[in-house]
């Protein structure tokens, strides 16, 4: 068993020899062989504990127990005591989550400051099986069917290839001694209620389950790979980015095998369900202005595009700007104002940057979301525009305009930002001075 450990701990480049790893203890089967294991493998090891104070005079027998472990084998011991219930009472978790937070959490403070490499947990080969069996109960993609991975940065877990009845097995042929959790025969966890009623009925059907679930899941995390290789080439071709928005190109994305499937990927950054990305794969060629909602995106099918914005990505007040404020800083975006003399000056080009003719501003300016009927006489032209008139011509999408703003002087709009500057404030040969005005969006 030590030699196939070892060459899994190798294949899957979990800790190089001589790695310094800390190895989560509780007392049980699973980690008391954990420990053996890497103990004769010769990684120097520090047997953490975690007391959770969920069961009385056991939770303290199991501390006592693993501290003498850590003796047995001349290692340090590191234990730390949780409030486990008041934090489940006061984040809303269930007792497991609870526990599962605050033992990862203090797993890596500890490596950290005692400077070691890894931490290692005994998950094995029945706890792959029993993940999988519940994610498929609760609904899953491609990640919930790979099972528990052997490395998850610092996190490591050498015992994956090997089944719970081998390492009965190994204790008994070491014969070693372990804690024996009580909790672990109650069915009134999800996890227990698989392991004693619903994988027992699966052995009779395959005694080798726990391997061939493993082996597939190990299928699965190679399909998956591929997979996430397809799916960042189509973001390459098809999604564009910029601080105010996600753009997806429509032509890009129909290409796609699966699309469904592959635009759930893509959206899942914006929490879109597989459900509701099914809907907008069906939608695609629908009216242009279509749209879709997550718990925190708006999305739009506009033209041959996606648009997506988050909610409330801009809730602008108005902003005055006095004459001596050379940058203005708001938690959305960066104004940046720079007066120079007009001589020999040449108006740069961009959208998000505008020359003005200081002599004709009135101070203070102020900046403010454009409203229905805001009108402005569009550079080089004479008459007057509506600004909603000006954001279809230019085809903003819908889920864009409203986060359009203005840069007024008194009561005229000097400025609509990110579109075009008012001919009334154009730079002219009478203009002495030239207020450049930089706008910056932050996403």
């Amino acid at each position: 068993m030590l030699e196939k450990i070892a060459s899994y701990i190798k294949e899957n480049e979990l800790a190089p020899a001589g790695s310094k790893i800390v190895v989560a203890v509780s007392g049980g089967l699973d980690s008391v062989v954990l420990a053996d294991v890497l103990h004769k493998l010769k990684y120097e090891i520090a047997i953490a504990h975690c007391n959770f104070g969920l069961r009385g005079e056991d939770s303290e027998a199991d501390e006592l127990f693993v501290k003498k472990l850590a003796k047995k084998y001349e290692v340090p011991f590191f234990a730390e005591h949780f409030s486990t219930q008041s934090f489940a009472d006061e984040h809303g978790l269930s007792i497991q989550m609870a526990a599962r937070q605050l033992r990862y959490s203090w797993f890596e403070k500890l490596r950290h400051e005692i400077g070691f490499d890894f931490i290692a947990t005994a998950h094995h080969q029945n706890d792959t099986l029993e993940t999988i069996l519940l994610n498929l109960t609760r609904g899953t993609g491609l990640a919930g069917l790979h099972g528990i991975p052997p490395k998850n940065g610092k996190l490591v877990r050498p015992l994956l290839c090997m089944a719970k009845d081998d390492l009965y097995d190994y204790l008994v042929e070491k014969r070693l001694a372990w804690r024996e959790d009580a909790s672990n025969e109650t069915t009134k966890y999800q996890r227990n209620l698989l392991r004693h009623e619903v994988v027992p009925v699966l052995k009779k059907l395959n005694p080798n389950l726990e391997e061939t679930i493993f082996q597939t899941s190990e299928r699965i995390r190679g399909a998956e790979a591929i997979f996430e290789n397809y799916v960042a080439e189509v973001k390459n071709r098809a999604v564009k980015e910029s601080d105010e928005a996600t753009y997806i190109n429509v032509l890009e994305l129909e290409k796609s095998l699966s699309l469904a499937t592959v635009l759930h990927e893509l959206l899942k950054p914006y929490h879109f369900p597989f459900e509701k990305s099914k809907q907008i794969a069906e939608n695609l060629r629908n009216t242009s202005g279509t749209q879709f909602d997550s718990p925190t995106h708006h999305l739009v099918i506009d033209r041959e595009q996606l648009v997506i914005t988050p909610k409330d990505l801009r809730h602008f007040a108005s902003y005055e700007i006095s004459e001596t404020v050379t940058e203005l800083q708001a938690e959305s975006f960066t104004v940046k104002l720079k007066r120079v003399p007009a001589e020999g000056y040449k108006i740069p080009k961009g959208k998000n940057i505008a020359a003005l003719d200081a002599g004709l501003l009135q101070f203070p300016l102020k900046l403010r979301p454009w409203q229905e009927g805001d009108w402005f006489v569009p550079l080089g032209m004479n008459g007057k525009k509506k600004i909603s008139d000006l954001l279809i011509d230019q085809k903003v999408p819908l889920n864009l305009k409203s986060k359009v703003l203005v840069l007024t002087s008194a009561q005229s709009i000097a400025w609509v930002v990110g579109q075009r500057p008012d001919n009334r404030f154009k730079v002219s040969e009478k203009t002495e001075d030239v207020l450049e005005v930089w706008f910056e969006g932050k996403g």
